[in-house]
């Protein structure tokens, strides 16, 4: 007889048996993102898989009230992208639930140009005006004074990322959309575990999203989350991801309420089933227990990811300081980031371009990437929206054209690190006009 422990016991054995691969410069790519998996994560989806957990269920339950608890929040709800979790979060505050405060068409919610797609997105599919603010030129992401300059009279909220880890003054802009009786959606995607403070980005605004993709600091595969502290936009997120209904019930539950044919609702007939009745235009975004069982086995490695993280673009900052032409990125004052990458703008006295170096990089099987979307008013997705631009999106424009990122993610180790140094002071060099200085070291920089 063939028994489950046995499998499980195989399954950590095969892991065991798989040979790390060796960096060999210039051949192995250094990725600028990816998911680290050990054995505890393939028994977790084993198990699972072997009990058949195929739809959402007791190991999702267990995984929201982890990650809630571990988030240092009331509630998570599961869902199965971070692109889903922004759409719940800014659906929720159109939830009748919300009364007067709730956000109706035609009212504005500012946003960063310089962003990705799906924190924008929500905003216009729930036929909100998105309002584009600039960003800082070092930290890239808005100011407080960016914010303020924004707010109009049919400004209700602000969504805005944490660009590559980094978090926003988050407490000053929280503090903002307080005075100004404004909604504030974190989207923390880019940022688990980084702080502004001593408090952990995620936690400031009425809602916060988390993306839980390969690329990410944990992940489940496919996979987001949503996060609040208020307990009528987590029932609301609730009712939104599990198809609009109003029944409160976990799945496999039919009647926790003991009144399932004691409603009416709407123009229903009294009686009519609980688990039928539909308060909202919802969807079906849920996560499956395969996920979560994923999810619980990389929480617990969560601390040692954000770690290997701030190492490695501390050792890329380091490496780089002092060298010519590039423009380095500064964590936001007072902030301790949990980086997600690591920013690089060709300065404007540069003999070279953003694609001269990173085709150099790549030719040497270092991925880049631009600064997401670089403007987003570029893309023709944004062509017939209708959008409001506060004041100039000049260093959003700068970086569009001169930005991009390498990985930091804890697959990164030192040796690819020093390599990946050493091929960018390698470029700026062979660049360099012959009357140029000599390159300065992190040393010389500090003697």
């Amino acid at each position: 007889m063939i028994e489950k422990e046995g499998l499980l016991r195989n399954i950590r054995d095969f892991h065991g048996q798989q040979a790390s691969q060796r960096f060999v410069p210039g051949t192995t790519e250094i990725q600028v993102s990816g998911a680290c998996l050990d054995a505890d994560d393939k028994t977790a989806l084993a198990e699972a898989a072997l009990d058949m957990r195929i739809a959402a269920g007791a190991l999702a339950h267990r995984f929201e009230k982890s990650f809630a608890k571990k988030m240092g929040v009331r509630k998570a709800r599961l869902t199965n992208s971070g692109s889903s979790a922004n759409l719940l979060a800014m659906t929720a505050l159109t939830a009748p639930e919300l009364g007067d405060a709730r956000l109706r068409p035609g009212d504005e919610v500012i946003t960063a140009a310089a962003g990705f797609p799906t924190t924008v997105n929500p905003i216009v599919q729930n036929r909100l005006k998105p309002v584009f603010v600039d960003v800082d030129e070092y930290t890239h992401n808005p100011t407080p004074e960016l914010i303020n300059a924004a707010i109009g009279p049919r400004t209700r909220a602000v969504a805005l990322a944490h660009t590559l880890g980094n978090p926003f003054p988050v407490s000053e802009i929280a503090a903002l959309c307080r005075d100004h009786k404004m909604f504030l959606i974190e989207d923390n995607c880019d940022a688990v575990g980084s702080r502004y403070g001593s408090q952990l980005t995620g936690t400031f605004g009425e809602l916060s999203t988390v993306s839980f993709y390969p690329a990410h600091h944990m992940t489940t595969g496919e996979g987001g989350c949503v996060l609040t502290d208020n307990l009528v936009l987590a029932r609301v997120v609730k009712s939104l991801r599990d198809w609009g209904r109003d029944c409160w019930c976990e799945p496999g539950e039919s009647n926790r309420c003991g009144r399932r044919f004691d409603f009416t609702m709407g123009n229903l007939p009294y009686g009519y089933d609980h688990k039928y009745i539909y308060s909202h235009i919802g969807y079906n975004l849920k996560a499956t227990d395969l996920q979560a069982a994923l999810g619980l086995s990389q929480l617990s490695k969560l601390d040692a990811f954000c770690a290997a993280r701030r190492n490695n673009w501390t050792r890329l900052r380091e490496g780089l300081d002092g060298i010519d032409y590039l423009r380095l990125p500064e964590p936001t004052p007072g902030s301790d980031p949990s980086w997600f990458g690591f920013a690089i703008t060709v300065a404007p006295d540069a003999p070279f371009d953003r694609i001269g170096i990173i085709n150099f990089l790549e030719s040497r099987k270092i991925a880049t990437r631009g600064l997401f979307a670089g403007n987003l008013l570029h893309h023709p997705a944004y062509s017939d929206v209708s959008y409001r631009v506060s004041g100039n999106l000049t260093a959003s424009e700068y970086a569009a054209v001169n930005t991009f990122w390498v990985g930091v993610y804890p697959g990164i180790t030192d040796e690819m690190s020093d390599y990946l140094i050493a091929s960018i002071r390698e470029f700026v060099t062979g660049h360099r006009p012959s009357s140029a200085p000599s390159p300065r070291s992190p040393a010389a920089e500090k003697a």
